[in-house]
């Protein structure tokens, strides 16, 4: 199945810092592709994969799960982390929800985390029925494309396919046990108008960490997708500064 115009993996490599970033559940590497441009223009190392069953039709998503999304992320820190001195993870959504595992299993090896929006508890009651409904119907509409900004199109799946979203959900609850684990830096982009990820996520993430380097910025103007949204340009500045501030090799 060809992939989705900009649904392409990026990577760049360039100085001793390290950043991998972690796109959202039946999104792709397009709507974190100017994230990551912004990074390397800095020069920074970067690598935003596309995780397995993304990119190209939502069938292709409904035979794939968490470990699966999880091991590709994995694998692309652990090729940055041979490169260079530092790695920060950036993820939008469920990508910061494997950025926060990968950080509950990898330690000081992560040495801060950019999130935005990120998906920590399941939202509504809907998802409870996952465990059954996945089993009658294939899929549910779509969640893409949620950006207050006019004329934006993430280029996701049209529909949400249910056992990946199945999947997703356990892998919400497994990060919700994790988070005490989680002890880097921390720089939360949260928007109060989000269709798709509740403000009990960014709540929970807040109150269960046992990180005490950590900040929330709000994304005003922005939905789900901030990082395509009217505040892309505060979370691209923002992140960077965050790297900058936490790495002696990126002052030089």
């Amino acid at each position: 199945m060809p992939l989705m115009p900009g649904a392409e993996p990026y990577r760049h490599h360039s100085g001793p810092v390290g950043v991998l970033v972690c796109h959202g559940f039946t999104g792709s590497p397009y709507s974190m592709r100017p994230w990551a441009e912004a990074a390397a223009a800095e020069g920074f190392s970067v690598s935003l994969p596309l995780l397995p069953g993304h990119g190209t039709q939502w069938r292709d998503l409904n035979i794939t799960r968490w470990p699966d999304w999880y091991a590709t992320v994995e694998r692309e820190f652990d090729l940055l982390a041979k490169d260079c001195e530092q790695v920060f993870v950036f993820g939008l959504s469920m990508g910061g929800a494997l950025a926060l595992h990968l950080a509950a299993q990898k330690g000081a090896d992560v040495s801060g985390l950019v999130l935005v929006n990120p998906l920590v508890r399941m939202p509504g009651q809907a998802h409870r029925a996952l465990p059954l409904v996945r089993h009658l119907v294939p899929s549910f509409p779509g969640i893409a494309n949620d950006v207050a900004k006019p004329g934006v199109n993430e280029g996701g799946y049209v529909r949400t396919p249910l056992h990946a979203a199945h999947s997703m959900a356990q892998l919400t609850r497994l990060v919700q046990s994790e988070l005490p684990q989680v002890t880097q830096p921390l720089l939360l982009f949260r928007s109060p108008q989000d269709h798709v990820v509740t403000p009990a996520s960014g709540a929970m993430l807040l109150a269960r960490i046992s990180s005490t380097d950590v900040e929330e910025r709000l994304c005003e103007r922005s939905f789900h997708v901030a990082t395509l949204d009217h505040d892309a340009e505060a979370i691209f500045e923002g992140s960077l500064d965050f790297v900058r501030r936490l790495t002696p090799a990126a002052k030089g």
